[in-house]
């Protein structure tokens, strides 16, 4: 029993170290793009429809943990001087070590099975992207752009549900890449605002760090801007209807709220709006394109 519970609670840690939770933001943006590649899995035999879903759900957690947990090791350093940061777990020695990098191999090997098991170019793939998945942690080193590197790592997850699907690339999910890219870059700035003064001290480049506090949140407002067009366009190019069009209204109240009405700057209250808002507008994407297909859209358009 006490071995069973020191297993559950190890499993808890690692589950809190890559924030499993945060998952949500690009899982449904991923399971979107893989209806609309699918069909709606039309036709398709339910035990092949049942292996490929759990294989991308499978590919999505291992390469978030892959991400994740690197990246706690990578800045493992970083955050033991930052006071926000210092109660992480390598710093604060919850895990060792020896612990996440195993954690990282183990989810590394997954990732690219998985994905060898679903098409033979998402396994060609696999291991590039994985690599590419791991470089973001080391942007902050050297450049400001790295939260919009961060949104396109985060953003790859429609573009490989689509080639895990149809094993080969299209238009629409680079689409989606870009939507993600500019949502999860615009947020980051703002969730960076709260390492402002030591990202500056300790030579990081952010956007906060770089412009200020002010101009940061005004840069963050101009990408979610751009990402809002971008959804205007896409629903345009596509012809999505009416479900695209009623997402897209409560995109804009969502980024409207973040930006214009949400005045509070204490950490957990941005927290809580930071996680809540990327999970309505992920859902809010996936609930688009699942509509979408069962109202008929045409998918051989979407090259």
């Amino acid at each position: 029993m006490g071995r069973g519970l020191l297993v559950l609670k190890k499993i808890l840690e690692f589950g809190h170290l890559v924030r499993f939770s945060h998952s949500l933001f690009a899982m449904p943006f991923a399971i979107g793009s893989m209806w609309v590649a699918a069909r709606g899995f039309h036709g398709m035999d339910a035990v092949e429809a049942v292996r490929i879903i759990a294989l991308i759900v499978g590919c999505m957690v291992t390469a978030r943990n892959s991400a994740m947990s690197f990246n706690r090791i990578a800045d493992a350093d970083i955050d033991a001087k930052n006071p926000r940061t210092a109660k992480r777990h390598l710093p604060a020695g919850r895990l060792s070590k020896a612990s996440v990098i195993a954690f990282l191999v183990v989810n590394g090997i997954l990732f690219v099975t998985f994905a060898a098991l679903l098409q033979p170019l998402a396994g060609l793939l696999a291991l590039p992207v994985w690599l590419l998945l791991l470089s973001y942690s080391y942007w902050k080193r050297f450049s400001w752009l790295c939260h919009w590197f961060l949104g396109f790592a985060i953003g790859m997850s429609p573009l490989g549900a689509w080639i895990a699907i149809r094993g080969e690339f299209a238009l629409f999910p680079f689409f989606l890449l870009v939507i993600l890219m500019l949502w999860m870059g615009g947020f980051d700035i703002i969730y960076a605002t709260q390492d402002e003064e030591i990202d500056r001290a300790m030579g990081l480049h952010s956007v906060p760090a770089r412009f200020g506090r002010r101009r940061a949140l005004q840069i963050a407002f101009w990408s979610h801007m751009a990402m809002l067009v971008l959804c205007v366009v896409f629903g345009l190019f596509w012809n999505m209807g009416v479900p695209w069009w009623v997402v897209t209204g409560l995109m804009t109240a969502a980024v409207l709220y973040i930006h214009l009405f949400r005045k509070s700057d204490d950490l957990d209250a941005m927290n809580r709006d930071f996680f809540l808002a990327n999970v309505a507008i992920s859902v809010l994407v996936m609930a688009g394109l699942i509509v979408w297909i069962c109202m008929g859209g045409n998918v051989d358009a979407l090259y």
